[in-house]
């Protein structure tokens, strides 16, 4: 009878093992069917254009432990085009378009180091138009290699001075007139003929385009301008400084970054600050720059320099993309507190401290704003939270800032196992 009662005992309780498990089985299984809230509400983007912008701010783990401060970074290089100038390159395109000075099927053309141009021919394709660039022919070449990839026509000029006529920005300049001289030859001969004689495509014929470099642009130029155009700072004012602050939760202290055209630092310093008066902005400088002079001094060169002492080329600097001696519509914006000076070496030997301790590979004008970032932590002490722009990875800069040959001839080879380049 015993028996009996331990056998029933043991049916039960495998048999109520059993309903707990089957419950436990199907409700598992329910949840994981059912859809979470943010894959429910979620919708997909509106082509390439959706996904500029919006990128992560991440703590720097390594830096904010050796300052004491909590070091921010945003993540540019994470846009579809690759930098923090995608913003500028939508901005541009999509105010030009609006006020009728770019045209679908026209070009844009423009003059840069090298970002801008790459974001320009990445993003103009999605509004119809072309891209033609203009950059100096000390930049790294992959660089141009990446821009003819993307379908853009480039041309590598010299560098010389932003006085001569023969300045990469106005070789583009010219460029977007060339373009607005043929589509308007263009649509007089349409006018006198009243139909498409001896054209292709939309172009004029082979006899009369064999001398423009825009054989195939026949709707006209738009030339970007992003050192003066303010469509640059409003990217920033209106996106990238947003970003930040509502990233942060408001709760920052420091904003330090170098600036090129200047948007980027006056762009993101002029919306923190109308945000909170307190926050204070500050400039990391390249060399060759004189833009750390006029923020500390009030005048772009020192008196040294103006004898004759200043670098022959002012962009004589491993840091591409950033440094500046002129003062253009979009740095006038800029609301600075200070300013900070940065060697090519203190970059080099950041890039490299960053990729073996945080796995982060960044540009050089990134790696410059991060030792922005310890010089702002190390003048204001610890307890300070510090964002930076993390402007592009160090892919288009392998032949020059990530080569060892290079690096060598300039006297640049990393050598610190630390940050001890900046006393720490």
């Amino acid at each position: 009878m015993a028996s009996v009662r331990t056998t029933g005992a043991f049916v039960a309780a495998v048999s109520i093992s059993m309903v707990l498990f089957s419950y436990f089985l199907c409700n598992y299984r329910s949840k994981r069917k059912a859809p979470s809230p943010i894959s429910k509400n979620k919708k997909p983007g509106n082509g390439l254009i959706h996904a500029v912008g919006n990128t992560p701010l991440i703590r720097i783990n390594s830096l904010s432990e050796a300052t004491c401060c909590e070091i921010l970074g945003k993540c540019e290089f994470l846009n579809p085009g690759g930098s923090v100038k995608d913003r500028v390159a939508v901005k541009i395109i999509e105010e030009a378009l609006e006020s009728g000075q770019l045209v679908c099927g026209g070009v844009v053309t423009e003059g840069s180091a090298g970002s801008t141009a790459i974001s320009l021919a990445t993003v103009a394709p999605a509004y119809g138009c072309k891209c033609h660039v203009v950059i100096p022919d000390d930049v790294a070449i992959e660089k141009s290699q990446i821009l003819e990839a993307l379908g853009a026509t480039v041309e590598r000029v010299r560098p010389v001075s932003i006085t001569h006529r023969d300045h990469y920005v106005n070789i583009a300049r010219r460029r977007a007139l060339e373009a607005n001289e043929l589509a308007s030859k263009l649509r007089k001969t349409e006018k006198i003929d009243g139909k498409f004689l001896e054209q292709i495509d939309g172009c004029i014929s082979d006899v009369e385009k064999k001398d423009s470099i825009f054989s195939s642009y026949c709707s006209g130029g738009f030339f970007a301008d992003q050192f003066e155009n303010l469509a640059n700072f409003r990217a920033h004012y209106q996106g990238t400084g947003p970003e930040i602050w509502e990233q942060s939760g408001g709760s920052l202290d420091l904003f330090v970054a170098a600036a090129g055209t200047g948007g980027t630092v006056a762009g993101i310093s002029s919306f923190l600050r109308e945000k909170n008066p307190n926050i204070k902005c500050f400039l990391i400088d390249p060399p060759g720059s004189g833009l750390f002079n006029k923020v500390t001094r009030g005048v772009m060169y020192t008196r040294e320099e103006a004898e004759g002492k200043r670098l022959k080329n002012p962009f004589d600097t491993i840091t591409e993309g950033i440094g500046i001696n002129r003062l253009t519509q979009n740095f006038k914006m800029a609301k600075l507190d200070g300013a900070y000076r940065g060697t090519d070496k203190e970059a080099v030997e950041m890039s490299r401290y960053l990729l073996k301790n945080d796995g982060l590979f960044l540009g050089s004008s990134s790696a410059m704003n991060c030792v922005g970032a310890v010089r702002v932590a190390q003048s204001l002490g610890p307890g300070h939270t510090i964002v930076t722009i993390l402007c592009d990875s160090g892919t288009r800069h392998l032949s020059k800032f990530y080569d060892a040959q290079y690096l060598s001839e300039h006297g640049l080879t990393p050598t610190a196992t630390g940050l001890e380049f900046l006393g720490i």
